[in-house]
């Protein structure tokens, strides 16, 4: 559907067509999507009045992908990067539904946008992989399906990054979590949201959203190979997966790895009909389903790269304080470094305090959760710590 618009009205994402009045020579020598508002800008000095835009092909992205400036051989503190990665998290989950939107009206998507976005998150992997790591913990109540495919993305890539992977391997594994639940917006509501058991009728309806996925995948025209690991996202070596069944060696090494991460991020979210389990609790449901449902070696490997406290999760302290997990101590994995932020004893947030466990005389008691607290740390962690 085509529709003329003024200069001053084009976005970044809309489909330009054609010139329909101008001041100056400028030719516009092929149709394309608006990239960048460098580009809108030119077109203002080039004296372009209007435009006709092709709202068939247009992705309703308000804002560029945030653009990071690169430091791949430099590592960056995570106070450095904490801030652009709470940015960066914020704008995957308004990408993740706005291609939602588009999807569910029928609306192709781009797939340079998403492919720059996870560009834009592996490369603050590359700086500092704790920040985003820890965004992964911030949940907020009903955007499961946003978050989710997002926190997947992040914890492929840092995955794939543990297990020394290719750089083009780690950014095809990265966009492959951030768009494996894309299906699910063809999911009816009452089934997608139910708060109780789905019955068996209606969970065929829910598995049929692999098939939805593919289908739009296949429209973006992304690799083969990103389909077949997407589609596999739920399959188990067992054979007691879906949506086909795929069993042992049918299910490729791309496919094993999302389907464990997928899981371990489902255990720890809260959902509409469950609360978030804790980290070790869902890296010990993966450890004692391998090698059964799970690659037992990978499973191994994801356990070592996550932690024993993995990062962004909560941990008393003996000092009678709640802290965050910001690093891991190669070696000495009962050890992490920690931010302080809350006392026990006193009942009362503190500011937060940087504390080395490697190098400190307190350890940590047990891992917690928030709400055994009654602690708001998405709030606080916004206002406190990703700032």
């Amino acid at each position: 559907m085509l529709k003329t618009i003024l200069v001053n009205e084009l976005e970044v994402g809309m489909y330009v067509d054609s010139i329909a009045q101008q001041n100056g020579n400028l030719q516009i020598k092929s149709r394309g999507r608006v990239k960048t508002y460098a580009a809108i800008t030119a077109m203002k000095k080039q004296g372009i009045v209007s435009l006709i835009i092709d709202l068939s092909k247009q992705l309703p992205i308000e804002e560029p992908t945030p653009q990071v400036e690169e430091s791949p051989e430099q590592d960056i503190s995570f106070a450095d990067e904490i801030g652009k990665a709470a940015k960066l998290h914020e704008k995957g989950k308004v990408l993740q539904r706005r291609m939602m939107q588009a999807v569910d009206k029928g609306l192709p998507i781009d797939i340079a946008i998403p492919q720059e976005f996870t560009k834009n998150l592996v490369s603050s992997i590359d700086r500092n992989p704790n920040a985003l790591l820890c965004m992964t913990k911030i949940r907020e109540k009903d955007s499961y399906l946003l978050e989710h495919s997002l926190n997947v993305a992040i914890l492929l890539a840092n995955f794939a990054n543990y297990l020394d992977m290719p750089e083009d391997e780690v950014q095809e594994l990265s966009l492959s979590g951030f768009l494996h639940d894309i299906g699910k917006i063809k999911v009816p509501d009452d089934i997608l949201h139910k708060p109780g058991r789905l019955t068996d009728q209606e969970m065929v309806v829910m598995r049929d959203h692999v098939y939805f996925g593919v289908r739009v995948l296949e429209d973006m025209g992304i690799p083969e190979r990103m389909i077949e690991t997407i589609s596999q996202h739920h399959e188990r070596l067992d054979g007691y997966g879906y949506p086909d069944g795929a069993r042992g060696d049918e299910i490729g090494k791309f496919g094993r790895m999302i389907a464990i991460v997928d899981t371990y991020d489902a255990i720890t979210a809260d959902r509409c009909y469950k609360a978030g389990m804790p980290s070790q609790k869902a890296l010990k449901i993966l450890h004692e389903d391998a090698p059964i449902k799970y690659d037992q070696h990978l499973v191994e490997q994801f356990i070592k790269c996550i932690g024993v406290y993995p990062v962004g999760s909560l941990v008393k302290l003996s000092s009678e304080k709640i802290a965050v997990v910001i690093k891991q101590n190669e070696n000495h994995p009962l050890k992490p470094r920690v931010k302080v932020f809350y006392s026990v004893r006193s009942g009362h947030y503190l500011p937060p305090a940087e504390i080395d466990l490697l190098h400190s005389q307190y350890r940590v008691d047990k891992a917690v959760m928030a709400s055994e607290f009654k602690l708001d740390f998405n709030r606080y962690f916004n206002e406190s710590i990703a700032i």
